[in-house]
């Protein structure tokens, strides 16, 4: 089956979040079963080209429309960790893609609607006919719909040989709500399309919403796990689109992301002092002694609970700042390492981080550092995620691999991969963390004293439950499957 994916990001030569990872481990492990994957970026200035193998052009003279103009762009093919990979590169005053980051322009709708466009144009005129174009995300909305309005070679194709398109909703904080003008901008008519069953935002009656683009016109849609899936349709969590994913629920699924283990795997990781894995789980004492090392902490008998995370509402950025007084007042050193988009967040964590970093119990680094979270994982014992939402989440899998157990809030992909260890149904076996519900202080604070009361109390429960986290398959292996099913459904 050839597969395209059609991204803004994929790890690690494009990455903002979660999607990119998303992106690289599902298209790598969708080429390691034998199926034609091409995953479409655009070429930013920004990319890790470092990363990239054999990068050439493929596409020199591609015409793209842009209102009464047309941008010529470039298609340059390369292999990112084996996976093959076609970065879209506009020619133009516009500079749509030589911003030095992937997000956070005052025109990013223009940006991305070019990209749309540019590539369907590059898939037509390149020939190519992929069995399923799989998009994601509000950046990606517009393909289905230019597939329709505007490619119907690719919609319409005789038999079983036309084009299907699959939509991947990761996050619906974020859905593309923007003026008519994106649509004038790609030869997409305004007057047939800004309509209530089509790209009409429920909020604005001139606006345009991408992402309720992209669930209309597309021939399924998913979202990052069925919890999450669920809730849009039933919740506030749906941010208005609840009732048009009712209307689709015969299209609609929730697939749960996986982690890749060729890099999230504490028996290979290079950037840990010393490997381990379940049947040497004593080792991971070796890298909690390196990590205090590194950030200064002093040795003594007490748990690590880390803060791996974005600081931003959406987190639940007032429970974390919380949390991290109530850990260390109940016998705990804290790790946190994340940056805040938001001012007055950023502000509030570095008050924090002056107040406790002389302390030798916490550290705060308010910034990334991919090779610092993989030596976090490797030395903490608890993680905290208080998420207001959470569509899938991957820190609580990649904590769960490494032996840190994880107290989170029982939301989204939270609640489908933690299984509470005191009132979980589910056996002693699949039992890995502690979950609450409330999104109060009183709720969180009583999952963290049940998980830090029982490392100190019953250290060999602590064990077990690590364990159990860590064995759990978690990999691409199973949502790979999944998606292969839904792609033989539209392409039998």
């Amino acid at each position: 089956m050839y597969i395209a994916m059609v991204s803004a990001e994929c790890a690690p030569v494009a990455k903002a979040g979660g999607l990119g990872d998303f992106i690289h481990g599902l298209s790598r492990e969708l080429a390691l079963r034998g199926h034609q994957v091409e995953v479409l970026l655009p070429k930013y200035d920004s990319l890790r080209y470092d990363l990239i193998e054999d990068l050439r052009p493929v596409h020199r003279d591609l015409r793209v429309p842009y209102f009464d103009e047309t941008v010529p762009c470039q298609v340059d093919h390369g292999l990112v960790d084996g996976v093959d990979c076609l970065f879209i590169d506009p020619r133009s005053s516009h500079a749509f893609f030589e911003r030095g980051r992937i997000y956070g322009e005052g025109d990013d709708d223009a940006r991305f609607a070019l990209f749309c466009r540019a590539v369907l144009e590059f898939l037509s005129q390149s020939g190519r006919r992929p069995d399923i174009l799989h998009c994601h995300d509000w950046q990606t909305g517009l393909i289905p719909v230019l597939v329709w309005e505007a490619f119907d070679g690719l919609a319409q194709g005789p038999g079983t040989d036309a084009t299907r398109t699959v939509y991947t909703l990761h996050n619906l904080g974020h859905q593309g709500w923007v003026g008519e003008a994106v649509l004038r901008q790609v030869g997409l008519s305004a007057q047939r399309l800004i309509a209530p069953d089509r790209l009409q935002d429920s909020g604005n009656p001139r606006g345009v919403n991408l992402m309720k683009g992209g669930i209309v016109f597309s021939n399924f849609v998913t979202t990052v796990s069925p919890r999450y899936a669920w809730e849009v349709q039933n919740t506030d969590q749906g941010m208005g689109l609840q009732g048009l994913l009712r209307q689709y629920d015969g299209k609609f699924a929730g697939v749960l992301n996986g982690i890749d283990d060729a890099v999230w795997n504490p028996l290979s990781d290079c950037h840990l002092a010393h490997p381990y894995g379940p049947e040497t789980l004593p080792h991971k004492a070796l890298n909690k002694t390196a990590l205090r090392r590194r950030l200064g902490l002093q040795d003594s008998a007490k748990p690590i609970l880390c803060v791996v995370s974005r600081l931003d509402r959406q987190k639940g950025v007032e429970l974390i700042r919380h949390g991290i007084d109530h850990a260390l007042d109940h016998g705990c050193q804290v790790v946190v390492l994340g940056s805040a988009p938001e001012p007055s967040v950023a502000e509030a964590f570095r008050q924090m981080q002056e107040r406790l970093n002389p302390s030798p119990d916490a550290h705060l680094e308010l910034a990334y550092d991919e090779e610092l979270s993989h030596q976090i994982y490797g030395g903490a014992d608890m993680i905290l995620i208080p998420s207001v939402y959470e569509p899938c989440g991957l820190t609580q899998l990649i904590a769960m691999k490494y032996g840190v157990v994880p107290i989170v809030r029982r939301v989204g992909g939270l609640a489908d991969t933690v299984f509470d260890a005191n009132y979980s149904d589910r056996p002693f076996t699949d039992r890995n963390g502690y979950t609450f519900d409330d999104l109060t202080v009183t709720a969180q604070d009583h999952a963290m004293d049940r998980a830090i009361g029982l490392w100190y109390q019953y250290p060999d429960y602590f064990r077990q439950l690590r364990v159990n986290g860590m064995v759990a398959d978690h990999s691409w292996g199973v949502p790979a499957g999944r998606y292969l099913d839904i792609y033989h459904h539209l392409r039998p």
